[in-house]
């Protein structure tokens, strides 16, 4: 799928949806290991961007929308509009992060 064709307008300009597919999602569940729990709280003693966090964030955000386009392409889809991301703690330290959006199939205008 081109990724310029995913978007979170509820629209692509330039093109015209032909078909609506449905609701697609993507979902990771994540969690930092204990070392890096340690090192994370010890970033955080002074202050400023947590790197470590960062990176578990960036990651679980990436798996979550490479599922979100896998599933679109899985029922046929060419792009994907409204698309959004949520996160939710499911336990404490264990994140859900997912990647939702409209599977459309569209054309150039």
């Amino acid at each position: 799928m081109d990724t310029s064709l995913i978007t979170t307008s509820t629209g692509l300009d330039g093109y015209r949806v032909v078909k609506h597919l449905g609701v697609v999602r993507g979902i990771t569940v994540r969690s930092r290991s204990a070392l890096g729990n340690i090192a994370g709280g010890f970033q955080s003693l002074f202050g400023g961007r947590l790197s470590i966090y960062v990176e578990l964030c960036e990651n679980a955000r990436e798996e979550a929308y490479q599922l979100l386009i896998q599933h679109a392409q899985a029922i046929g889809a060419n792009a994907i509009i409204n698309m959004r991301y949520d996160a939710n703690e499911v336990m404490q330290g264990i994140t859900e992060v997912l990647a939702y959006g409209t599977a459309v199939v569209v054309e150039k205008v």
